[in-house]
């Protein structure tokens, strides 16, 4: 994924999805980033909101790169499940970019929902035009900047969209707090189901009622 300027920011450009995630955590959250990938997220938030950051990873080579800028990581699989941690241990749990690769999503999510009082997903919008366009009219699984590998070599094991993320959640009782939407560095707020090509939401776990 491209990058571009971030205001203020000295080490230089940052993805833009980075960017969308990091306006979306509170300064000083407690922080769990499930596939946390190379770090660069994660160093953001640290260096520039002072989260308290803990981070989870399979790639030995991203851990490394990780704990080379400071950061706390575990390596763990997603989908083993988050049983050592209580509920409500973290303000805020991550998952970006690694949803459409996790089998039991469900699982995952309530997961995430369970240890996090808010959990921020980003992930590739299968809906968006480009890719309707090359199904339609080449009849071709769809390579776009957003979905970079083909079908045979792909980590992909889901394909949603932005549609079907609202179906889920409203189908089981998830709140989405919000949802911003990306065609490479632009936002996009009108048809995002078509037009965008990434989206991250915040969702939040169903109110209980106390009475």
């Amino acid at each position: 994924m491209e990058t571009e300027p971030f205001a203020g920011d000295p080490s230089g450009p940052v993805r833009p999805d980075h960017r969308i995630i990091f306006e979306m955590i509170d300064p000083g959250s407690k922080v769990l980033d499930l596939g946390c990938g190379n770090g660069d997220l994660g160093s953001l938030l640290v260096e520039r909101k002072n989260v308290r950051f803990q981070g989870i990873e399979l790639d030995e080579d991203a851990i490394y790169r990780c704990v080379g800028k400071g950061l706390s990581v575990f390596q763990g699989d997603i989908e083993s499940g988050l049983a050592e941690y209580p509920g409500g241990s973290f303000d805020f749990v991550i998952m970006n970019q690694t949803l459409q690769e996790v089998r039991k999503i469900d699982f995952a999510i309530r997961e995430g929902l369970r240890v996090g009082r808010r959990l921020v997903i980003g992930f590739p919008n299968f809906a968006c035009l480009p890719c309707r366009v090359m199904l339609f009219f080449r009849g071709k699984a769809p390579v776009t900047a957003s979905l970079p590998h083909r079908w045979f070599d792909t980590p992909n094991v889901r394909f949603l969209s932005i549609g079907d993320m609202r179906d889920f959640c409203a189908a089981g009782g998830i709140r989405v707090l919000g949802a911003r939407y990306l065609d490479g560095g632009k936002e996009i707020r009108r048809w995002p189901n078509l037009r965008a090509q990434n989206a991250v939401f915040v969702l939040a776990a169903e109110e209980k009622n106390t009475r």
